[in-house]
């Protein structure tokens, strides 16, 4: 066989794939398999920067292609491939920044609804997207290391770094989340280590300035979450509001994106799954875990499908044994593939209608 191979990327739908051809001449420095091996880190990467799971998987693919398509301009003299290739990505993100805007949570945009207030009118590509646990975390690492790499996915913290400038939110992530030096840094950002160190410096304190819930990471092993969570499903399947509220910090919060619609307070969720449009009786939750927290995807029987059909992808941001956040997404059709949930669930016995 040859020496060199050359690797052409298919990138008209799902993943990149990679087919070998022959050609003449040297074997490149940058192959198909090694730019495949960053896609994991890439897409932790972009999913800080842009808050967004649909538009991060949008940024890697687009930095791969470029990444190989234009990969005889890369200088092994200059820097590591990884840092190259950081460098396109980031480009790439600040154009979707600059392009869609900042993503929020509900929480964040104005004070909280009243129970019985309207929805409004839904608003997309605004929120903050949730993110499957197995899109970010590594194949292998010990429990502290997973636990380190699901808090620093929390959704308060990926609001929080929507916050920042481009600049900065790319200098904190890569510096503290990811542990690059601060020449790597630098070097990715044409930029001296001074500013970088001072970019750092700035991020952290405005990160420490934004009020944020001390949320415990999902920890499977840990038997009082798996208690709470028990209950928590127990007290929803059966529509138990109250064995529900009880769960609830005093100052937890419900939102349902797509809506700016948000509650605070036991007493304001409890009235809001009074009402008869709950819509939360006759469901079934079937676990997933999103940011780093645990989660559900909740479904809703249907009389006319004679099965349980998608509502909502919840997640439950969890600290001192109570629920301080639950967050119910609505766009199931988008969300449920993603999270690897089936498409309907069968009624398994009679129910009482």
């Amino acid at each position: 066989m040859p020496s060199s191979v050359l690797f052409t990327l298919a990138c008209q739908s799902g993943p990149m794939t990679v087919e070998r051809q022959e050609v003449a001449g040297t074997e490149d420095v940058i192959s198909g398999e090694a730019l495949e091996r960053l896609r994991r880190a890439l897409l932790g990467y972009g999913y800080r920067m842009l808050g967004s799971h649909s538009d991060a998987e949008d940024a890697v693919q687009e930095t791969l292609t470029r990444a190989w398509r234009f990969r005889n301009r890369f200088d092994p003299s200059r820097g590591s491939v990884r840092t190259w290739v950081h460098k396109i990505m980031t480009n790439i993100c600040v154009d979707i920044m600059r392009a869609r805007g900042r993503r929020s949570r509900a929480v964040d945009l104005g004070p909280p609804s009243d129970p019985g207030a309207d929805l409004g009118d839904p608003r997309q590509d605004i929120w903050i997207e949730p993110i499957p646990d197995d899109a970010f975390l590594p194949a292998t690492a010990d429990p502290a290391e997973l636990v380190a790499e699901r808090h620093s996915f929390r959704l308060a913290l990926i609001a929080a770094l929507q916050e920042l400038p481009p600049r900065q939110r790319a200098v904190l992530i890569l510096r503290d989340d990811l542990s690059w030096r601060a020449a790597e840094v630098a070097e990715l950002l044409d930029a001296s280590t001074a500013s970088v160190n001072s970019s750092l410096q700035r991020a952290r304190k405005r990160i420490q300035a934004i009020e944020m819930h001390k949320t415990e990471p999902l920890q499977p092993l840990d038997e009082s979450q798996r208690v709470l969570l028990d209950r928590y499903v127990a007290a929803f399947e059966d529509h138990d509001v109250e064995g529900l509220v009880s769960l609830l910090a005093k100052d937890a919060t419900l939102s349902m994106p797509p809506f700016g619609w948000w509650l605070s307070g036991r007493a304001g969720i409890r009235a809001a799954l009074l009402t008869e449009d709950a819509d939360c009786d006759r469901s079934r939750l079937v676990p997933v875990a999103a940011n780093g927290s645990p989660g559900f995807g909740q479904y809703v029987y249907s009389v006319e499908w004679g099965a349980y059909l998608p509502r909502a992808l919840q997640s439950l941001e969890l600290a001192d044994g109570r629920i301080v956040a639950l967050t119910a997404y609505l766009d199931a059709e988008a969300l449920f593939p993603r999270f690897g949930l089936p498409s309907r669930l069968h009624a398994v016995h009679h129910l009482d209608m």
